[in-house]
């Protein structure tokens, strides 16, 4: 975005259309739950909710909108898979997506009102006013006329209403009256709501100014007379009996206040000492007499064994309580049979159910009776255990309070204990037959309890801090269960919503949330941009968004005044200024999309919103400057709170520097209507709310933080323009913290705009209005300025710059931003059309070996204090720059080594060197980062530095894309792009090996980082079971026809090698990897264009004739086609392979056995099988082979699965069926020569047919057994298919392994389709895994599904690793799962999907942009697995590709 976008942006009408993506089931992401969206009155505004691409059900989702807690509408989504809301009405809003009649989790968004003058909710300006001190409204307009010249523009106002007896303004008498002290002769109610609504009327009109004012919901005033007629509006004994020995206490407590020379207690409490007296002699006397405790127990006399023997007992049926412990027994028997009646002194037995419960425990009715008694007193002894704490808790409460009230410094210091002055402040207002339970606060409470409800015992623990002005209203849980008390406060509400701009939510977080929601709504329903403010005090982030969510509250009010130090204060304006400067997320992620035949911006939501805050600097609760730190801090608190990106505020006194915290409800002065100016800081105020309007007007959303001693810098800048202003603050703590090192600015501009520094006099005299100390605002000049080399100029602090002085600045950074912004935005497509997908790789990918392998020393980029990347390449920086832009977290160690130094764009740009076909990346990467460098402040370079890597990394990304195929390319699902790109991270150039021993050629990794290079990095069996998806799904049809020509070439006895090794030293130990082969072969000729060629490429073969294993220039002196090199594989396979490992011994593996390098296999005739291997080898890709000396298992395979196994014989079937289809003009062979006698096609092919259910099918029913080949003594799971045939230990044949998928997938017709579906079933039950397949039945007594290589125990299963395959989960039998259960029709798409949620989280999340090889239990992370896997990317793209096929079909 350059600086006339942003510009246009700021103030222009385009559409905005925020983004907000869902899960794949339609619930909002955990961090997403709640977000706010502001209104702008002269552009539309719309919400879009996104589905992932693929979700679940997508076709028939529903978008079910709620306001409040009534149904709105529903919108549902479309084929793209998103819905669009439009945004008119201001307000609270819920959601959920329905899916299949499900509905998903809810989720919140906030759509926030549009102010008078279209003020943004982050220009408002408070200052809190208290009615009472202004006088009548006639005698208001100098106090507004201040308001004004300080440059407030909204008022908040105490409430107004009729005050009770205590005269505070939050204790209202009648809250549908305003207060008489308001008018200067009686008025009608009718006609103080017309006088009220004309003054608040001229204020908004005629000096601009909005007005705002409290609800109080939760309490009244004692004297309120709706009590008398409704005493069910508050808590009495008689709808809440559970307050009843609160009540007694509190009883007790007063009679004891006229009583205290009656017992020997002080009535003037000086001491400690005197107060451990009173506190001893409730806990003796007072608490002894109350005997509370018979409100909790069980009277025992009441129930004599007569009684008991002659009940007759009701059945019982509920949990049995035979053999528990008596404690388990008794809270049964309690629930079962105990009437738990509140208020009553002794809880009743029904003894009909009580004799029904002991009954179940004891046989003879004398047993039964001395049971209901032991059970009795057990229940007893809790309750009276429980009665003990709540004494405990009361007297330590009681003790506490009396401590604060009469010896405390900071308290009150009551007087005498006498009636008028009782010795703790009454739970209860006693009116006409009624007791109500007063209102007050808890420390650290939960805010969603009712500390007056049934569930609380806060009352009568005393651990309520008590309003006794206030009786807590009892709203119920809905308008029916309190009618009057509903209708009176939603009229209140009403009334105050229609005088005033906003409502501040007096103690939010005491008041029902049910409550606020539906008084709220009626609220909004008077004025729909109402702004609404809340004091609340969860001790809660997550609950705070709770309340913020349900309720729409717009900002909460937080206080600057409660810093205890500047670090403190720097804290607080870190949390609720704004953006860090330098942030990355509105360029990056921000753009302009055509809607609806239109331009709009499309905002992305990347984060859930947290709740906006009023910063004030000090507010009408709370202490002043004087009292907490000095008089000189009024302005430095002022001036950081002014330069906060959010709401501020201050109380009314703040700014003339009033002496102390004014007492609410004893303060009987006024404000001072004949303020001769200047007073105080007003006039300094002023600049700093008109800075702040003017910033929050245009923009300047990001904010720096510094602090440093008693010195606070906040720097706000613009995020585009980068244009700011910086304030300076010393602030004026009574400890001072030390001094600044220089101030120095990078590649700065600085304007002085304004200096000051307060100075008061600390006068204590009693004036008649209500007034601040005398004080001085001396002006400072503009400081000197030192200019130093490399575009560094300090700013010099005078001696004049004392405790409580500021400076602001403007600042620029020059005209050049616009040009660079377009700079690192742009590549032109010359630099990009001539690469292809291996150039690609390079600037893309290359984990720490393949650079290292490539550059010939180099590895990844080493980020000092975090770590290495995974890539050398884009993706390396976009996996660490992702989380940086998406939570702008400027703090992270690449952030810090780029202001730091230009090392990483050197890394960047000179790692290109050596590819020339990269040269013209290299190049733009150069003249872009060296403009950075040298144009830009240190602490923009993080910044454009990631616009640059993004720009180039999106194009690159694209591009690659754009050479794959259609299904690829034209994708709208970014899952099958993460996937393909898998291919591009994996196949490249790496010097090290080839496909060829003479040249190099580009070569498919098996997993990074693990197998990468080398010997190591291209495996036969990998390849192939990753062809199809990698290379041929994606068009890469010469990247798939060389490997499959590049391996043919290295054909030996019939077999391809597991490790190539370039052809230099392969090695041949794989019986399975000829048959992926052969699968590959055969889907490249059904896949790749004009395929069937294949068959007619020539191979120069890499070893003789009669298989001799000869040196590489010894090699490749005859040549075959690829049609005859298949008739070989079919040919050596039907005669039998024999033979030993070629330097069979330590040379070639070090852990096996000598047996374990004899290559044995042959087919058996009588059903066509392969049947191979021995137990000291493992052909298959199960091959993890023993390693542990201590453990014993060294040569000892894992998983030999020596015999016929399963997925072999699938690959056999899916050959010999191929092959029968081939044109006898490809392919002029009919069968294979076995002895003298030949075996046609047809009869293999047949016999595999004929012969698989019957040997590898294991019944459910064992009834049926004899028709198959199985041992039912071995069997311990049926309705599932053997995972081998012909194995040396039978028991292994039985074993539950996921690898039949490959069989199902490739020869489906061998299957007994509902034998199939019924496996398929159990599989998906017990081996689908979160992300993996477990590789054995957690049922097998083999089953370790730990896999840690490095594991060094004496444990034979798992040491060393030796449990590779024995239940980790791997990834790509997933694919093959899935495309199984899809071909046999037990999963549809919609399931296919929910299953995949996992694999687009995890790709989305990886830092290798990959999928891992395996992992551990339930998907628990392994951390020796690759974490990018070829054959895991390649097994789900081919499940998507499927998919795809038939959705167009």
């Amino acid at each position: 975005m350059t600086k006339d976008t942003a510009k246009r942006f700021s103030t222009g009408t385009i559409p905005l259309l925020y983004a907000l993506p869902l899960a794949d089931d339609g619930s909002p992401d955990n961090a997403k739950t709640y977000v706010r969206i502001p209104l702008d009155r002269h552009r539309q505004c719309h919400l879009r909710f996104i589905l992932k691409a693929g979700s679940i059900g997508s076709s028939n989702a529903v978008l079910n909108i709620y306001q409040g807690s009534s149904f709105s509408h529903s919108v549902p989504f479309n084929a793209q898979q998103y819905c669009d809301i439009e945004l008119s009405c201001p307000g609270a809003y819920a959601y959920h997506v329905s899916l299949d009649g499900k509905r998903g989790r809810s989720g919140y968004f906030v759509v926030e009102p549009r102010l008078y003058n279209n003020l943004p909710l982050d220009a408002v300006m408070i200052q809190s006013l208290i009615p009472k001190w202004m006088g009548p409204l006639s005698q208001w307009q100098s106090h507004i006329d201040l308001v004004k010249r300080s440059g407030y523009n909204m008022i908040h106002f105490a409430p107004m209403q009729q005050r009770g007896s205590s005269n505070s303004p939050y204790s209202i008498r009648d809250q549908r009256l305003f207060s008489d002290d308001l008018f200067d002769s009686p008025v009608r109610a009718d006609e103080r709501v017309r006088l009220v609504k004309s003054v608040l009327t001229d204020i908004q009109t005629k000096e601009g100014i909005m007005c705002l004012s409290d609800v109080v919901w939760n309490h009244t005033s004692f004297d309120s007379p709706f009590l008398v007629d409704h005493p069910d509006a508050g808590y009495n004994l008689d709808n809440s009996p559970h307050l009843r020995p609160a009540y007694e206490l509190d009883n007790a407590l007063l009679a004891l206040s006229e009583d205290m020379d009656k017992h020997g207690l002080p009535r003037s409490i000086r001491t400690v000492q005197d107060v451990d007296a009173v506190v001893t002699h409730i806990k003796q006397v007072v608490f002894p007499q109350l005997k509370l405790w018979e409100y909790k127990v069980v009277d025992p006399a009441q129930y004599t064994d007569e009684a008991i023997k002659g009940i007759d007992p009701t059945p019982y049926d509920q949990e049995d309580p035979r053999g528990k412990p008596i404690a388990v027994q008794a809270d049964l028997f309690a629930r079962h049979a105990i009437c738990d009646k509140p208020g009553v002194r002794f809880q009743s037995v029904d003894l009909s159910r009580a004799v029904s419960f002991v009954q179940a425990l004891a046989d003879s009715a004398m047993d039964r009776v001395t049971l209901f008694k032991k059970l009795v007193s057990h229940h007893n002894l809790v309750k009276y255990q429980e009665y003990d704490k709540d004494v405990e808790v009361a007297l330590d409460n009681i003790r506490s309070r009396l401590i604060y009230t009469r010896l405390d410094e900071a308290g009150p210091r009551l007087g005498d204990v006498s009636k008028s002055c009782p010795l703790l402040e009454s739970y209860f207002t006693r009116i006409e037959n009624a007791a109500l339970a007063n209102n007050g606060w808890i420390w650290n409470a939960d805010p969603m309890q009712d500390f007056a409800g049934t569930d609380s015992s806060a009352y009568l623990r005393r651990e309520v801090i008590i309003w006794g002005d206030c009786v807590k209203l009892r709203f119920g849980q809905s308008p029916k269960d309190n009618p009057w008390l509903w209708s009176h406060m939603r009229a209140y509400t009403e009334q105050v919503a229609s005088l005033f701009d906003g409502v501040r939510i007096d103690n939010c977080h005491s008041t029902p949330l049910h409550v606020a929601e539906y008084l709220l709504n009626a609220a909004r329903l008077v004025n729909p941009d109402l702004y609404v403010l809340a004091e609340l005090f969860t001790g809660s982030p997550e609950k705070d968004i709770h309340f913020v969510s349900r309720l729409g509250i717009h900002a909460l009010v937080r206080e600057a005044m409660q810093a205890w130090d500047p670090h403190e204060l720097s804290r607080l304006v870190h949390r609720h200024g704004g953006k860090p400067v330098g942030s990355m997320d509105q360029d990056l992620n921000w753009k302009i999309i055509d809607y609806n035949g239109e331009k709009a911006w499309m905002i992305p939501i990347e984060n859930g919103s947290t709740p906006r805050a009023l910063f004030m600097d000090c507010t009408h609760d709370n202490q002043t400057p004087y009292q907490k730190r000095s008089a000189q801090d009024t302005l430095p608190n002022a001036a950081v709170v002014a330069f906060s990106d959010c709401a501020t505020g201050s109380v009314k006194g703040y700014d003339e520097i009033y002496p102390y915290l004014l007492d609410i409800v004893d303060e009987k002065r006024l404000y001072s209507p004949f303020l001769k100016h200047p007073v105080g800081i007003v006039d300094v105020k002023a600049k700093l709310q008109k800075l702040h309007l003017s910033m929050s007007l245009d923009g300047y959303t990001e904010v720096h933080v510094h602090h440093e001693g008693d010195y606070i810098l906040v720097h706000r800048q613009h995020p585009e323009t980068h244009d700011g202003y910086l304030l300076i603050a010393r602030t004026a703590f009574p400890t001072p913290q030390g001094g600044i090192k220089p101030i120095r600015l990078h590649m700065t501009t600085l304007s002085y705009l304004f200096g000051a520094s307060l100075e008061v006099d600390i006068v204590n005299d009693e004036t008649k209005y209500l007034m601040g100390f005398p004080s001085t605002i001396r002006d400072l000049e503009e400081p000197n300025y030192l200019k130093e080399p490399e575009g560094y100029i300090e700013i010099q602090l005078p001696d004049a710059f004392i405790p409580g002085s500021i400076y602001v600045f403007k600042t620029s950074i020059g005209d050049d931003l616009d040009e660079i912004s377009q700079s690192v935005s742009d590549v032109p497509d010359t630099v990009i059309k001539p690469l292809d997908l291996l150039d690609c790789n390079v600037l893309l990918y290359r984990c720490e070996a393949e650079e290292w392998d490539a550059s010939g020393g180099n590895g990844v980029y080493d980020v000092p204090n975090w770590g290495k990347m995974t890539y050398a390449g884009l993706e390396g920086f976009m996996s660490v720059l992702r989380p940086i832009i998406r939570d702008n977290d400027l703090g992270h160690p690449l952030c810090d080594n780029l202001r730091q130094g230009s090392w990483a764009m050197d890394y960047v740009q000179n790692r290109l060197k050596p590819y020339p076909h990269c040269e013209g990346v290299r190049e733009w990467f150069a003249s872009r980062f060296d403009t950075i460098r040298t144009k830009l402040p240190d602490f923009l370079v993080p910044k454009y530095f990631a616009i640059a890597i993004h720009t180039m990394y999106q194009r690159v990304r694209d591009h690659a894309l754009s050479l794959m195929s259609p299904f690829v390319y034209s994708s709208l699902d970014p899952f099958v792009h993460q996937l393909a790109l898998c291919s591009v991270q994996l196949h490249g150039v790496v010097p090290s090996t080839s496909l060829y021993p003479k040249e190099v050629a580009p070569t498919l990794a098996a997993g990074l980082p693990h197998f990468s290079h080398g010997y190591m990095r291209t495996w036969g069996r990998d390849v192939f079971l990753s062809l199809r998806g990698l290379l041929l799904v994606t068009g890469q049809y010469e990247a798939a026809k060389q490997h499959i020509l590049g391996f043919a070439a290295t054909l030996r006895y019939g077999l391809l090698p597991n490790l190539l090794d370039a052809g230099r030293s392969p090695r041949y130990n794989a019986r399975d990897a000829v048959w992926f082969f052969m699968q590959s072969v055969q889907d490249y000729y059904t896949m790749a264009p004009n395929g069937a060629s294949i068959l007619e490429e020539r191979v120069s073969r890499r070893f003789p004739k009669d298989n001799e294993y000869v040196s590489v220039e010894e090699g490749y002196t005859w040549e075959c086609s690829l049609a005859e090199l298949v008739q070989e594989i079919m040919q050596h396979h039907a005669q039998g392979i024999h033979f030993r490992e070629h330097n069979a011994g330590t040379k070639i593996d070090s852990q096996m056995k000598d047996e374990g390098f004899n290559i044995d296999i042959q087919v058996d005739w009588s059903t066509g099988v392969l049947v191979g291997g021995n137990i000291w080898n493992c052909g298959t890709w199960m091959d993890k082979m023993g390693e542990s000396e201590k453990a014993g298992n060294k040569g000892y395979p894992g998983t030999s699965r020596d015999g016929a196994p399963v997925e072999i014989t699938g690959l056999l079937k899916s050959a010999l069926r191929w092959i029968l289809k081939l044109n006898r003009n490809q392919f002029p062979w009919t069968g294979v020569q076995v002895g003298n006698e030949t075996v046609t096609y047809h009869d293999w092919n047949d016999r595999l047919q004929k012969n698989f259910e019957r040997i590898y099918y294991i019944p459910t029913d064992p009834s049926n057994d004899e028709a198959y080949a199985v041992n039912p003594n071995i069997i311990h799971r049926r309705g599932i298919y053997k995972d081998v045939y012909k194995a040396t230990e039978p028991y292994t044949e039985y074993q539950f392994r996921p690898n039949l998928c490959v069989a199902m997938v490739v020869a489906p017709e061998l299957f007994d389709p509902v034998h199939a579906a019924g496996c398929l079933n159990l599989m998906n039950k017990v081996l689908l895994g979160p992300l993996g397949m477990r590789t054995l039945d957690p049922a097998d007594m083999r089953y370790r599904p730990y896999y840690n290589n490095s594991d060094d125990s004496d444990d034979f299963d798992v040491a060393k690793g030796r449990n590779y395959h024995q239940g980790p989960e791997w990834l790509w039998l997933t694919g093959y799962y899935l495309r199984a259960a899809y071909k046999m029709g037990t999963l549809s798409p919609p399931a296919i999907a929910r299953i995949l949620t996992a694999h687009r989280d995890e790709i989305e999340q990886s830092a290798w942009a990959g999928l891992p090889e395996l992992t551990n239990k339930d998907g628990e992370t392994c951390w020796d697995s690759c974490f990018s896997q070829a054959w895991s990317a390649s097994g789900l793209l081919d499940i998507l590709y499927s998919l795809y096929e038939d959705s167009k079909a």
